[in-house]
């Protein structure tokens, strides 16, 4: 579907994000039309440092969309984050099935509004653990999945940066959906990549590159290296460069410090398997096959004919899934007394979520960090002036609005 015709609203969205001088948190007052609001809201399906994610449908259509809400409060300073976002979506919308498509944008007084597909099938690797079995094969489609997105991506100049199977999303519950891949927002484009580098450490740190921990310069091969983190995690339950600390990750990740251990978690994967891996998992990134070249390789091309009797890798990944997913939490609950302990109060800023451990360029950290993750929603938005209901305008109910408390 294109983006919708709500040109008054996304003028004044754009009006917000071209206005705003970064690091001033300042804008020129403008004059901002009220438009009547095409969606009504719904539940939350998640939460981020500076949004939240809500179901909504189109008051006109009837059709159920996903809204991310970005507080522009919290924003402030970072807009060229959201505008960043708005571009690269637009850029590669309604080109590849397997990539999430922006389909409005618009501002409130106090958010901004990005409007895409919904996706009701859950995460990748909930969905993998709710199987019956799982074989080598499923993994391999995952993998081609993702490489064909990613290869769209690469093709049009685009550098995802935050691949990780958090990001991967079904469509729909069915058995046979489509898969997605979502967040685009530590995204970039990248226009001559001979003479463009991306120099800002940004990602989720289990699965960056060693190029972006050492400051080089990165570009499209961070993506190809990630692709090689989720194929081994999707193969045993664990990622390669697990440490005790993200200090030792960091350095097991600069040195490609990972085996294939133990044994018997791997003693089923085929060598193809491991191969693959081991290529994305190049320390040089001009060594690393790009997306179209991945797509070629044994593992993960398409086979006319499966093999028969492959083994089955459920009980392994989901035993080594599960049991991290335990340790986290336990983590997690353990600083969560601490901070009960020294008087803090329970702001959900230790949530088990993997994007509390999100890394964002520098520039774009705030100074501190109270009310980032909180267990409630989005503070200080203001519903739209006037919303459309069964076609009379009237304000928002109490269940319609993004409420601010």
């Amino acid at each position: 579907m294109p983006i919708s015709d709500n040109s008054a609203r996304r003028a004044a969205a754009n009006r917000f994000l071209d206005t705003m001088q970064p690091g001033q948190g300042q804008r020129r007052p403008q004059a901002v039309a009220t438009v009547p609001c095409k969606y009504k809201t719904g539940r939350t399906l998640g939460q981020g440092t500076y949004s939240v994610v809500k179901e909504v449908v189109h008051i006109e259509t009837g059709q159920y969309y996903a809204a991310k809400v970005i507080n522009k409060n919290l924003m402030r300073g970072r807009e060229h984050m959201v505008r960043n976002e708005i571009t690269v979506l637009k850029k590669i919308s309604q080109g590849n099935t397997h990539l999430l498509t922006l389909v409005d944008y618009f501002e409130t007084m106090n958010n901004l509004y990005l409007i895409t597909d919904l996706c009701l099938g859950g995460e990748l690797f909930d969905r993998i653990c709710r199987k019956g079995s799982y074989f080598e094969s499923d993994a391999a489609y995952i993998v081609r999945t993702t490489l064909s997105a990613v290869g769209h991506l690469h093709d049009n100049g685009v550098v995802h940066r935050d691949l990780k199977p958090e990001n991967l999303l079904f469509r729909t519950p069915e058995e046979d959906s489509e898969l997605l891949i979502a967040d685009f927002g530590l995204s970039r484009i990248i226009e001559d990549e001979k003479l463009q580098v991306l120099t800002t450490t940004c990602g989720t740190p289990g699965y960056m590159a060693p190029e972006i921990f050492k400051k080089s310069g990165h570009g499209k091969p961070v993506d190809i290296w990630a692709i090689g983190v989720i194929t081994y995690f999707l193969l045993c339950g664990y990622t390669p460069f697990d440490r005790d600390s993200s200090a030792e990750e960091m350095q097991a990740i600069i040195n490609g410090d990972y085996n294939f251990e133990p044994e018997e978690f791997w003693a089923e994967v085929s060598d193809d398997a491991k191969d693959f891996i081991k290529k994305c998992l190049t320390l040089d990134p001009s060594k690393r096959p790009t997306a179209r070249e991945g797509m070629e390789h044994p593992f993960v091309k398409e086979k006319k004919h499966e093999e028969p009797d492959q083994p089955d890798l459920l009980p392994t990944v989901r035993s080594n899934f599960n049991a991290k997913r335990t340790f986290v939490a336990a983590i997690d609950a353990i600083k969560a007394i601490h901070r009960l302990e020294n008087g803090a109060g329970m702001d959900g800023a230790f949530t088990n979520s993997p994007e509390v451990h999100k890394i964002m360029p520098p520039k774009d950290q705030p100074k501190q960090a109270p009310g980032l993750w909180q267990s409630s929603r989005d503070k200080a938005d203001v519903p739209p002036l006037s919303c459309t209901v069964a076609g009379k305008s009237a304000k928002p109910t109490a269940a319609e609005e993004v409420s601010s408390s």
